[in-house]
């Protein structure tokens, strides 16, 4: 796998490179966040660290939200609630704050990939609830005739939830299908990209929170 790793320490990018090797992936280091923006249409994985020092890593997740859904893994010594919600609220599919174990970072990277595998071949169908419409295979939300951007965080949650619509999925397996974690590590993620995804749908009753349990979607 080809990876973007947006890194200014080089002593931490020097560890991160050679650990990424050992184990199959092919890394470029960049020191600065316009590089992002430079090389990441052939990457296929970015690993972000806030702390560049010609932008705030923030931004550059912003700006390259708005031109890609390239998946993104924060790599951050941030460790603050703010930061940890800004990033996954502008997109990122992971944040993990250092120091890191090594063990943990790969196998959330080999999380994020088998996710985006799994997004590159959805189901051929579209799912509808009341004036919401939802192309699973287009990867499209449609909210009253008029088109809603999600992240694509938000999207596979709903992805997820849509496809079984009128079902109560819980939240271990909501978790498991779109993290790869159904554990408490990433609980938090969760309730973040549901806030925003029941804000974008303005539709309040068609993401029920079953207590003790999960979410259906659905009227």
């Amino acid at each position: 796998m080809q990876i973007l790793l947006a890194e200014d320490d080089d002593g931490v990018a020097a560890a991160l490179v050679e650990v990424l090797y050992d184990h199959g992936h092919v890394t470029r280091r960049v020191r600065h966040g316009k590089d992002v923006l430079t090389y990441h249409r052939s990457s296929d994985l970015l690993l972000l660290d806030l702390g560049l020092p010609d932008v705030d890593g923030l931004d550059v997740l912003r700006a390259l939200r708005a031109v890609s859904d390239l998946s993104v893994v924060v790599l951050t010594a941030r460790g603050d609630e703010r930061s940890v919600v800004r990033g996954l609220r502008l997109g990122a599919d992971d944040y993990l704050v250092k120091p890191v174990r090594l063990a943990e970072l790969l196998a959330r990277i080999e999380a994020v990939t088998r996710r985006t595998a799994t997004r590159t071949a959805p189901a051929a169908r579209t799912v509808r609830a009341g004036d919401v419409e939802v192309d699973l295979d287009a990867r499209r939300v449609r909210v009253g005739g008029a088109e809603v951007e999600l992240t694509t965080k938000e999207f596979d949650i709903l992805a997820v939830l849509a496809g079984r619509a009128g079902t109560a999925v819980s939240r271990e397996q909501l978790l498991d299908e779109v993290w790869g974690d159904a554990f408490h590590a990433v609980s938090r993620s969760l309730d973040v990209h549901l806030t925003q995804l029941r804000g974008k749908l303005r539709r309040p009753h068609l993401l029920t929170t079953i207590r003790g349990f999960g979410y259906r979607f659905g009227d």
